[in-house]
């Protein structure tokens, strides 16, 4: 995952200072906070959480077609 330097903030001035947090995500479609600087958490808009839901299901979708296709006769089999 590749992280913009400019969305970098740390969690005392996240604490202190949400709304900061709150345009960097506006600003850089994500916000990383620092924890002993290290990067500990990500925030993303909702939309792009939900995006990313959705693919995650479309995943899971095209994998069990894949499945299916591979092993239909043995799925025959069982249904009789």
């Amino acid at each position: 995952m590749n992280v913009n330097t400019n969305s970098l903030i740390s969690i005392t001035e996240a604490n202190r200072n949400f709304s900061k947090v709150a345009r960097l995500v506006d600003e850089n479609g994500s916000a990383v906070i620092l924890k002993n600087n290290i990067p500990r958490y990500l925030i993303v808009e909702f939309s792009q959480a939900e995006e990313e839901q959705l693919a995650d299901n479309e995943a899971v979708a095209e994998i069990s077609k894949r499945l299916i296709a591979k092993n239909r006769e043995a799925y025959e089999v069982l249904v009789k």
